[in-house]
């Protein structure tokens, strides 16, 4: 699940990446290029709403390419995403 907010106390936009906690074993990351593809930069965090989830700030009209990365090196896309190619998932940041 892809989400966008904007902060409330700095009017930035933040993408938020989730995914089911009981989608995954161990531990994920959200890696793309707003990290330079950097494993456990944005390491994914249990939530009270049974979801692992990191954010990021996002700048509007940005088009971002990103996966996730499992234990053992097992990737995924995000089907949320606007489009999933053979490079990853794209979404573009619409505010």
């Amino acid at each position: 699940m892809l989400r966008l907010a904007r902060d409330r106390k700095t009017s930035a936009l933040r993408l938020t990446f989730a995914i089911p906690a009981d989608a995954v074993t161990g531990k994920v990351s959200v890696v793309g290029d707003f990290n330079n593809w950097t494993p456990c930069t944005h390491v994914l965090r249990r939530r009270s709403n049974g979801t692992l989830s990191a954010a990021v700030t996002v700048h509007p009209g940005s088009t971002l390419r990103f996966r996730y990365l499992g234990e053992n090196g097992h990737w995924f896309d995000d089907p949320d995403a606007d489009y999933v190619d053979e490079h990853g998932s794209v979404v573009t940041v619409r505010a």
